[in-house]
């Protein structure tokens, strides 16, 4: 319904009525504007209808501390249940205690074994130590089987070269005249020759009797050793080697090659041929003047 938002005043007397105001409303003039303006306000929402709403709020506010104080509990006997089943009693530990004697008395662990069955004899292991003349005399029987082999393929390697020996060259020696440079040239011709001890032949040469077989074809007689070829000669200085000089040191001998380098019989395994001069400690030997 539309009320005028504008209304005539209202003096209390009767009043006629437009038609063609249908938004008019008619009002008796017997009753006040109070009774009027109470109906209005009785027809719209009134704050007495938001008092449900509250009712209805306290109820869930108490609803929920009821339910909370029902749930809570529950959950902590909950969580404690665990620890409590797990933690043993005195009685359970005396029960357990109580069967495992009861197990020991009964024998329940108890091992047979057949009569047939027999121990087997135990034997302590012995030991023994070797002293120091017994290891000294185990070299020594070792060096001499070493030294018994080399002479037996001496030997045999030497009786079985079917050339001249040294001595046959120093009776007969087919370079008469001597040069230090057709010295070295013979020499080089015996690479390749095995490493034997004590060998003076082309079969096999050890250092110094490489070197003797060698000046002997220059009708020079030298004792078959490396000190004795060594005091032979004339010491000269380094820098005036030529190759076909001596290159001696403590126990070793051999041909002078250059460049710091000697062609000799060197070591047992190893073929006569040139390579470094590896002593710590070597000096030149001419010979011939």
């Amino acid at each position: 319904m539309a009320v005028n938002s504008n209304p005539e005043p209202f003096d209390g007397a009767s009043e006629n009525i437009d038609p063609s105001k249908s938004h008019q409303v008619a009002v008796s003039p017997s009753r006040p504007v109070r009774s009027f303006q109470r109906a209005a306000v009785a027809g719209a929402p009134t704050v007495r209808a938001a008092k449900p709403a509250a009712k209805e709020s306290g109820w869930r506010k108490f609803r929920s501390t009821a339910i909370m104080a029902i749930v809570v509990p529950g959950l902590f006997g909950t969580v404690a249940l665990p620890a409590y089943a797990f933690s043993p009693t005195a009685e359970d530990t005396a029960s357990t205690s109580s069967s495992l004697q009861t197990l020991k008395e009964s024998g329940a662990q108890s091992l047979s074994v057949d009569e047939g069955v027999t121990a087997a004899a135990v034997v302590r292991d012995g030991y023994s130590a070797t002293t120091v003349a017994e290891l000294a005399n185990a070299r020594a029987v070792a060096e001499a089987a070493e030294a018994s082999a080399r002479r037996a393929t001496f030997a045999t390697q030497q009786t079985s070269f079917s050339g001249p020996s040294a001595s046959d060259y120093l009776a007969n020696p087919p370079y008469p005249n001597f040069s230090l440079a057709q010295v070295f040239n013979v020499a080089l011709q015996y690479q390749g020759v095995p490493y034997v001890y004590g060998g003076a032949t082309p079969a096999g040469f050890d250092c110094s009797g490489f070197v003797k077989y060698v000046y002997a074809q220059f009708g020079i007689d030298m004792p078959h050793s490396s000190t004795a070829q060594g005091n032979m000669g004339t010491r000269i200085a380094v820098e005036d080697a030529v190759p076909g000089d001596l290159v001696v040191s403590a126990g070793h001998i051999g041909f002078y090659a250059g460049n710091g380098m000697i062609l000799h019989a060197s070591r047992p395994g190893t073929p006569l041929r040139i390579g470094p001069i590896y002593a710590d400690n070597w000096w030149i030997v001419r010979i011939g003047i």
